[in-house]
């Protein structure tokens, strides 16, 4: 039965272009509301709201007194868990088991906004889960399509503002349809790198455009037919063959953030690249970076798309290796037995946990979360190399390099930072927290994991850091109810094994 806004519009025009989903998509809304309200639930009990004055609690809940004297109480929440477990919250008295209508209900600053973020991420996640999952896949780019349920923390994991159902079932990657690109002629854009000849007219380019983007953003402009390519994980990313991978700037709101590719990465991103990956041949072989190409800009972020290589390039399909998202790593490894899964799931976080401490070290944080991060499995999914892709948002410390004999790379601005706290909280919130917790998928698998996987690592400050201080983790529900614009904020979870939901003092957010 549809109860909010969000599910009735979802409801109504499946009704109208595709009505065999609409019973299996109402069949799917009692679990995708579970679903986004433990990841609330995981936020509030775990960020640091200003409107919580005192949280308290054992093993069998958890209770929050806001700061008008309300109280709202729930179960134990692991801040490591990814199975939806909470199919209910008692606010005074009063329970509710949709996520939009307990915000509504906590009347806090922007809550309005966020509840309608929250109704639509259960709409599209219900919508996402009618998604038939064939097995095993045949294609690379089918590992990029069998996630369904997006984002494992963040409570806005499906929220696809501005895309309708139809627009979903078109463009989203778990409905697995081609996606007809449509090309722009620019006369005198800007470009980095070798753009393909292919992309040009004359002296003009051709910059790939998503169909959404043509229709929603550039509307007035006069586009030709292009490619048809396989949507990816991040969705505006798109596999058109011939190993390259198109990112293209979709201007809407996905999960946390606006999708446009800026004049910044225009001019810096072949040159990041190029430098990283001489730097990352330190690494005897264990990482290795999806290069970017090419990318071109019409100076509007609206219109750009960057070329960059295809991770499977660093398989041997012949030896009967894949490159597998990190964040798809549980299916691959679901048939083996709980122990098998637990050896390769350490093996993996060792040389994870390894390569990515071993780069910072040496002056490089990458984001290397569950969807930038890929691991090249063997037939047994034993994980035998990592490949990284989109350095878009990667920091640079310039120190680091000089203390190794390294020349920084000629780039300026945003990536370039030294401040040790900034950088590990780029490295290891979303390993960790992105990645690492994930793959565990609750707190006493990953401190086992962490524990094996860290015990012959090299000492450094940074590994010691990982162990001895809370780990980084980005406050999603809090960022989310701040105002736009007000970038990424941090906080620090308990290392696991910390007892979920005991009296403790929340650390306080960080900025940046």
């Amino acid at each position: 039965m549809c109860r909010t806004a969000a599910e009735r519009a979802v409801a109504a025009e499946l009704d109208a272009v595709r009505p065999g989903l609409t019973t299996r998509y109402a069949a799917e809304l009692p679990g995708a509301r579970a679903a986004v309200l433990t990841r609330l639930w995981r936020g509030l009990v775990h960020e640091p709201l200003p409107w919580i004055a005192t949280r308290t609690g054992d093993r069998e809940g958890v209770a929050l007194r806001l700061d008008d004297g309300r109280r709202l109480h729930g179960p134990a929440s692991d801040p490591w868990a990814t199975a939806a477990s909470v199919t209910g919250l008692d606010l005074d008295g009063v329970r509710y088991d949709h996520p939009a209508e307990l915000v509504a209900a906590l009347a806090v600053p922007r809550g309005d906004r966020f509840a309608a973020e929250l109704d639509h991420s259960v709409a599209s996640l219900a919508l996402s889960r009618t998604a038939p999952r064939p097995a095993p896949p045949a294609h690379p780019w089918e590992w990029e399509q069998k996630d369904t349920d997006g984002h494992p923390y963040h409570p806005g994991c499906r929220s696809r503002p501005g895309f309708s159902a139809a627009e979903q079932l078109a463009y989203a990657p778990e409905h697995r349809l081609l996606v007809a690109l449509r090309l722009a002629r620019v006369e005198g854009a800007a470009v980095s790198g070798a753009w393909p000849r292919e992309l040009r007219d004359g002296a003009a380019v051709l910059i790939p455009v998503h169909p959404w983007q043509a229709e929603h953003v550039l509307s007035g402009l006069p586009l030709r037919p292009g490619p048809a390519a396989h949507p990816l994980m991040s969705l505006r990313t798109l596999d058109v063959g011939g190993d390259t991978h198109v990112k293209t700037a979709l201007s809407t709101r996905l999960t946390s953030t606006v999708r446009d590719i800026s004049a910044y990465t225009v001019t810096h991103a072949v040159a990041t690249s190029d430098f990283v990956e001489r730097l990352v041949a330190r690494l005897d072989g264990r990482l290795r970076i999806a290069r970017t190409v090419a990318v071109a800009g019409a100076g509007d972020a609206d219109l750009a798309a960057l070329l960059r290589e295809s991770p499977h390039v660093h398989a041997d399909a012949a030896a009967g290796e894949r490159v597998v998202p990190v964040a798809v790593l549980p299916a691959l490894l679901a048939p083996h037995t709980p122990d098998e899964r637990l050896d390769r799931v350490v093996e993996f976080a060792r040389l994870a946990l390894g390569a990515c401490l071993d780069l910072l070290d040496l002056g490089v944080a990458l984001e290397a979360h569950g969807q930038n991060l890929l691991a090249v499995v063997d037939a047994e999914g034993r994980t035998r190399r990592l490949v990284y892709r989109d350095l878009a948002d990667i920091r640079i410390s310039p120190a680091r390099l000089a203390r190794h004999g390294v020349p920084a790379p000629p780039v300026t601005g945003r990536l370039l930072n030294d401040d040790p706290a900034v950088l590990r909280r780029k490295v290891l919130g979303s390993l960790v927290t992105g990645a690492l917790g994930p793959l565990a998928g609750d707190a006493p698998t990953l401190g086992t994991v962490l524990e094996a996987a860290t015990r012959d690592l090299a000492p450094t400050p940074d590994l010691r850091a990982l162990r001895a201080e809370p780990l980084p983790a980005k406050a999603l529900t809090l960022m989310r109810l701040g105002p736009d614009g007000g970038g990424d904020l941090w906080t620090g979870l308990p290392h696991p094994g910390v007892p979920a939901g005991r009296d403790r003092q929340v650390p306080r957010v960080h900025g940046g």
